[in-house]
């Protein structure tokens, strides 16, 4: 049985976010009733070379079966394809192809096909409906929510994008069983990330079954994505384009861990060992700009270790880092700002200055 959240966001239309296994089968009644769609609809189903020959058919035939005409387009996987070019491509094909302003796109996949199937709908004749299917844990617990959509510059990740909410989500759990043991690891950075921001509750919560999870047992997956859901949700109702600094908590470990993908190239690490990877650090900066306990810093690396997430064995010269930070989107005037946790469920938006953060990376460097 699909468990089901709904976000609910000020100015929006709310929309569901369905979690289980089998939840695939239903998608094409589902968009249609998300979608108002009346008569026939037309799909553009977007998705990447990976999860094509697994689950294409499946959405296309359940999407038939709701009397919806489909389409496809697929992508090379990877990161490469959240690029200009790719983007133009799918604009061109889909004007191509005759899609009009009623159409649906429907993101099957992983973050990179949801972010830019996202964008091509934010965009296409100035807006069409989205419904993202996340295929990976990462994405179900995270980037398939809150409507931030986005493609790569070569100066770094997502500087360019719009805020689109989706009509719809299905996160069917069935999904999850081919995906690889790295890209597994990458989902749990984003659930560890979200306990920590988010209460005691869900971190010990987590703790608990850190080994259930990290084994994939299906109850237990089930359950952290819903928390994981609920958090963003809450999080994003409050902020929906993350400029009253409340949604900037979802960033916790990312300014580190940003820095760490992109230095050591784009796919070297995954986006959750870099996430992981930033969380340690920003925990220890924490220890001395915030307060933060050691205790709490010891019991966060525990969990992730408990993930299957260890300290990454790679480090750059720590002005590398300091520029790649300052470059990211989240800088602001040329200044870097962290989330640091004074403890579970307890974090401040902290700009730290260029002398402190190169101290840091010194001793984060030296460490390794």
């Amino acid at each position: 049985m699909a468990t089901k959240v709904v976000v609910n966001i000020p100015g929006e239309q709310p929309y569901d976010v369905r979690i289980g296994s089998g939840v695939l089968a239903g998608l094409g009644s589902h968009v249609r009733s998300a979608c108002g769609i009346e008569g026939e609809g037309r799909a553009l189903i977007i998705t990447d070379s990976n999860v094509a020959p697994l689950y294409r058919d499946a959405a296309r035939d359940s999407l038939k079966e709701a009397d919806l005409r489909v389409r496809d387009i697929v992508v090379p996987a990877g990161e490469d394809s959240k690029s200009l070019s790719v983007l133009g491509e799918i604009w061109e094909a889909m004007a191509q192809l005759g899609f009009g302003r009623d159409c649906v796109v429907v993101a099957l996949g992983g973050g990179v096909v949801g972010d830019l199937a996202g964008f091509v709908a934010a965009t296409y004749m100035r807006g069409v409906a989205v419904v993202q299917v996340p295929t990976t844990l990462l994405a179900m617990v995270d980037s398939s929510v809150g409507g931030k959509t986005a493609v790569n510059l070569e100066a770094g990740k997502n500087l360019v994008g719009a805020f689109k909410q989706p009509m719809y989500v299905g996160a069917d759990t069935g999904t999850l069983a081919t995906l690889p043991d790295r890209e597994w690891r990458c989902g749990c950075a984003e659930v560890a990330k979200s306990a920590v921001i988010d209460s005691d509750d869900f971190f010990f919560w987590l703790t608990d079954h850190a080994e259930a999870i990290a084994a994939r047992d299906p109850e237990a997956v089930s359950e952290a994505i819903a928390r994981c859901v609920v958090l963003k949700a809450d999080v994003v109702a409050e902020d929906k384009t993350e400029s009253k600094g409340v949604r900037e908590c979802l960033n916790y470990g990312h300014t580190l861990g940003h820095a760490v993908e992109k230095l050591a190239g784009y796919g070297t690490f995954s986006h959750g060992e870099g996430v992981a990877e930033g969380m340690r650090f920003a925990a220890r900066m924490a220890i001395d700009l915030v307060g933060a306990s050691p205790e709490f810093a010891a019991a966060q690396d525990e969990l992730l270790d408990a993930l299957g997430l260890p300290p990454l064995d790679w480090s750059a010269s720590p002005e590398e880092m300091l520029d790649a930070m300052k470059r990211d989107k989240k800088a602001r005037g040329g200044h870097v700002r962290f989330v640091l946790p004074r403890d579970v469920g307890d974090w401040e938006l902290v700009e730290v200055d260029d002398a402190t953060i190169l101290a840091y990376l010194r001793k984060w460097a030296e460490e390794k």
